[in-house]
């Protein structure tokens, strides 16, 4: 296959579809891989794209979608891993199984496609894109810790796998994005009344910041810049190492502060 080929999680919903669109609009072939079959039998007949069954937390269903790729091309130009959940809570009460699984989504899934597919990369000398975020490089915010957590796993990993995989001459490069439109964000409302209502320490506040998180989500941004710096990524002749994609501003100004200051403005914000 002459064209320039990329894989990528979470390709048949939200960011990871729209970044699968962009990429097939500037002529890759792209296999959207993805564990909801509803959205990907939407791709089934359209052209350059080919709609692929992905458990990220199954190492089986990894093997079996690489078998399937691994018969239909030579090799990979790039990964694109943007498979992963959000789940909101308090760490005193969030469930062992809800941090598990965002954990097992988020970091364990990035490392089992990564390392299964990686053959397919190396053979064209391709490139990996972990989907991070800028919570990923900035210190957890209450009632996000799970997800911090992950991102911040996932910042660990995608550096000492770049390092790693340099002296093989394979470029490993993370996206940090801010707030974008998303499945994700859209949820954001309904995550946080869920948490809430689970909630026996932290129920009011939950429920006001998830007013101020509704807030916040007008503030997202369009995904096709996420899907214009994700193709330059993959192509530009010396990617960055990292790319931060429009942060939150104000998170930004917030982590230029002492952390003792920060933590008081938290908690002047939160209890009202």
């Amino acid at each position: 296959m002459s064209k320039k080929t990329a894989l990528i999680t979470g390709g048949s919903g939200g960011l990871g579809s729209l970044a699968s669109s962009y990429l097939i609009e500037k002529g890759w072939y792209v296999y959207a891989a993805d564990n909801n079959e509803d959205t990907l039998s939407r791709l089934e007949g359209y052209k350059n794209i080919f709609p692929l069954f992905i458990d990220v937390t199954m190492q089986t269903s990894i093997d079996n979608a690489f078998h399937v790729v691994k018969e239909r091309t030579e090799g990979l130009d790039g990964i694109v891993n943007f498979a992963g959940v959000f789940s909101p809570g308090s760490l005193i009460e969030i469930s062992e199984d809800t941090l598990y699984q965002v954990l097992n989504v988020n970091v364990i899934g990035t490392f089992r496609v990564n390392k299964t597919f990686f053959p397919l990369i190396q053979k064209r000398e391709g490139r990996i894109i972990n989907i991070s975020s800028e919570v990923g490089r900035q210190s957890g915010g209450p009632f996000n810790g799970p997800y911090a957590m992950s991102k911040h796993a996932v910042e660990a990993y995608s550096d000492s796998l770049r390092r790693e995989l340099m002296l093989l001459d394979i470029r490993v490069i993370k996206i940090q994005p801010g707030p974008f439109q998303s499945d994700m964000t859209k949820n954001l409302e309904s995550d946080f009344t869920k948490a809430a209502n689970e909630s026996n320490y932290f129920e009011s506040l939950l429920n006001r910041l998830k007013d101020l998180v509704k807030e916040e989500s007008h503030k997202a941004k369009d995904p096709l810049i996420l899907a214009h710096v994700i193709h330059e990524a993959l192509t530009t002749p010396n990617p960055k190492p990292a790319y931060s994609v429009k942060p939150d501003r104000q998170r930004e100004l917030m982590e230029l502060l002492p952390t003792r200051i920060q933590d008081k403005l938290l908690a002047k914000v939160l209890k009202g």
